[in-house]
């Protein structure tokens, strides 16, 4: 990997940085008015996992592969209870289908 430097005038830096700084206050701003709003109706990981009866790991597999919808904010996944409800038969088929191979061996 070969690093490059560019060279921009103090000015232009100067304004990109007003810029950016203006951007991020006007998202905190959006996220402070609207962040709370329905939040409680989310559900985090733990949740998922206690409800779904499945490991971090299984929950990450889920989203990886896109089978359960999230939604990232501040580095924490959140999910909404109607896209756990979706899933829930599929993770119950995966159940029943590993036990039936376990009682089968």
């Amino acid at each position: 990997m070969i690093m490059e430097i560019v060279n921009i005038e103090t000015k232009t830096f100067e304004a990109m940085l007003s810029k950016f700084e203006s951007f991020a206050k006007r998202m905190e701003d959006l996220c402070q008015r609207h962040g709370d709003r329905n939040m409680s109706e989310w559900l985090d990981n733990q949740d998922v996992c206690l409800l779904l009866k499945i490991s971090p790991r299984t929950l990450q597999t889920l989203r990886d592969n896109g089978t359960l919808a999230y939604s990232q904010i501040n580095h924490k996944t959140y999910y909404k209870p109607e896209d756990v409800e979706k899933i829930l038969p599929l993770v119950e088929d995966k159940r029943k289908q590993a036990a039936y191979k376990e009682n089968k061996a």
